[in-house]
């Protein structure tokens, strides 16, 4: 009687502690999926944000010769990633002509590609708050011409500008304001600008520093800018109106990366010289 009592215990502790093991893997498998569950769900709370961009804008976006996308405005939104962990950005490379339209069509989520405020592009969608590039618009001459050092000296002479532009829409507004005294000629393309100057067809036209020496490097084009600035345009992100909260989180890294240098460094390598600050 005492041995199969001894061995009637001895059943009852092992049933017992086999009891605890399958508890104990339970509650692991348990402990497990709870991780799981909450890593899928940290998972989910990343949203993808599709970014339209562009592969032929020198320093801007384009395909390096290693084959990468990079560029201003394609780093510009790699760095805005890593300051929004809730959300995980992804290049849609295309040309420009389609970005407006693959961002009314919701292919893309937002545009990068150095886009500027207009009537039109407000009345569909929305751009955030926080200008990335500032650039200071100017009278362009020859670098041989010595007379024109500002806008006043343009009076009599001949000024070329795209029509509908900007440039356009600040040399109309001067001449409104000062007796027409500028002889302005409108224009297309800009490689038609640079030989209208070049043989002294006209004497001058509105464009950026970043644009002038652009043209300089890959033309020749051989023009300076002179004068102070008569207006500047101002470059954004362009989403759709429904997106508010990308928007303001947008907004709220690229003060970030204002405020610690970060933005300010990006032009200077990218651009060639600091255009985040107005003048």
């Amino acid at each position: 009687m005492v041995k199969e009592r001894g061995i009637q215990r001895i059943r009852t502790v092992l049933l017992f502690i086999t009891m605890l093991a399958v508890l104990a893997g339970c509650s692991s498998g348990n402990a497990a999926n709870e991780s799981d569950t909450a890593s899928a769900s940290g998972e989910d709370k990343v949203k993808k944000i599709i970014v339209g961009t562009g592969t032929q804008f020198p320093n801007v976006c384009f395909i390096d010769e290693n084959g990468k996308l990079t560029g201003y405005d394609v780093e510009l939104i790699r760095e805005i990633d890593k300051r929004l962990p809730e959300y995980e950005f992804e290049f849609s490379t295309m040309e420009f002509k389609n970005l407006l339209l693959s961002l009314e069509t919701k292919k893309i989520d937002l545009i990068a590609h150095q886009m500027e405020v207009n009537e039109e592009r407000q009345a569909k969608f929305l751009f955030n708050d926080e200008a990335y590039n500032i650039f200071p618009n100017k009278i362009v001459v020859s670098e041989k011409n010595q007379d024109v050092k500002s806008i006043e000296d343009l009076k009599g002479k001949k000024l070329i500008v795209g029509a509908t532009s900007n440039a356009a829409v600040l040399a109309e507004k001067w001449n409104a304001a000062n007796g027409n005294a500028i002889d302005i000629v409108y224009s297309g393309a800009g490689e038609d600008t640079n030989t209208q100057i070049k043989t002294g067809r006209v004497d001058a036209t509105i464009s950026t520093q970043f644009a002038i020496d652009y043209q300089n490097k890959v033309v020749d084009a051989q023009l300076k800018t002179v004068g102070d600035a008569l207006s500047n345009s101002k470059v954004y992100f362009i989403l759709n109106k429904d997106e508010e909260e990308l928007k303001t989180k947008v907004d709220e890294a690229l003060k970030s990366i204002k405020e610690d240098g970060t933005l300010s460094k990006l032009s200077t390598e990218w651009l060639g010289a600091d255009y985040t600050v107005e003048e």
